[in-house]
């Protein structure tokens, strides 16, 4: 898919960052890319040593280039690979194209049409006077995934999360392999019908509050405020649309992973005995 060109309004161009977001007036963005970008040299010259001449193979040592950041030009050969997504698509050749030729399903269309207008409204590759835009791409992703997943179809906060792939990949059969790879693996009872992993996440972030910052939950608690009401919208966008573009879907943090799984196994028993 061809890329959104600015290079003919220089103005716009110096208020777009590299992924189409407009930094705000007075963004001390450019600077800190500056001051940084001596790293991400360093870093993307390694990345470069490290695809030469052979498929990439998971191993210790492309785990921790990962954990340290995937350069941009790479992302989107990274995550094809190691979410095996690549391997998905190349086993079933067509099969996107042949969802978004299946019979229309109205309600799938009008839920999806009601959402993807508000998808990254300060990016300005979203939008429809530009040309190209990433709208219809997007609304193409959602569809063939509604298509191919009858049980989820589409849930809000998809077309953030199908919306930032397009971003990564500028490529519809790759960003809608990555999300069926993501759903799939990574969040599989987030999007079901009873959002069980999302309702257990959100429990899993009040534990944490509760053990890290007591004064928050506290606060939390003193004026009766259900996690639900504050996190669901970080949750079902998996971050898209909170974090900086560069911490999204990045490892999670140093806590043990013994911890998180009892924290989930705490708060799963605490949503049965309230279902």
């Amino acid at each position: 898919m061809e890329v959104p060109d600015f290079s003919s309004d220089e103005e716009r161009v110096a208020r777009v960052d590299e992924y189409g977001f407009e930094r705000p007036a007075g963004s001390d963005a450019e600077e800190l890319v500056s001051d940084y970008q001596a790293v991400l040299s360093r870093r993307a010259i390694k990345w470069r040593k490290l695809l030469q001449g052979s498929r990439l193979q998971r191993s210790l040592k492309v785990k921790r280039y990962i954990r340290k950041g995937i350069p941009n030009e790479y992302r989107s050969l990274i995550w094809m690979t190691v979410s095996g997504a690549q391997g998905q698509m190349e086993n079933n050749p067509n099969y996107y194209k042949k969802l978004l030729e299946m019979e229309e399903d109205t309600k799938l269309v009008e839920s999806i049409r009601t959402d993807i207008n508000r998808t990254f409204p300060d990016n300005v590759q979203f939008r429809r006077t530009t040309n190209p835009s990433f709208l219809q791409p997007l609304f193409n992703v959602l569809v063939a995934y509604g298509n191919h997943n009858k049980t989820i179809g589409y849930c809000q906060g998809m077309n953030f999360v199908a919306g930032y792939l397009l971003i990564v990949t500028k490529d519809e059969e790759k960003s809608f392999w990555l999300l069926d790879s993501l759903i799939k693996k990574i969040v599989p009872d987030f999007y079901s019908p009873t959002m069980i992993g999302l309702k257990t996440d959100q429990e899993v972030l009040g534990h944490l509050v509760r053990l890290k910052v007591p004064a928050v939950a506290q606060l939390m608690e003193q004026h009766n405020v259900m996690w639900t009401l504050v996190v669901s919208r970080w949750f079902i966008c998996l971050f898209i649309d909170i974090l900086p573009v560069e911490k999204i879907f990045t490892e999670p943090g140093r806590l043990p992973l013994t911890v998180i799984a009892k924290l989930r196994e705490i708060s799963g028993a605490q949503l049965d005995d309230q279902s």
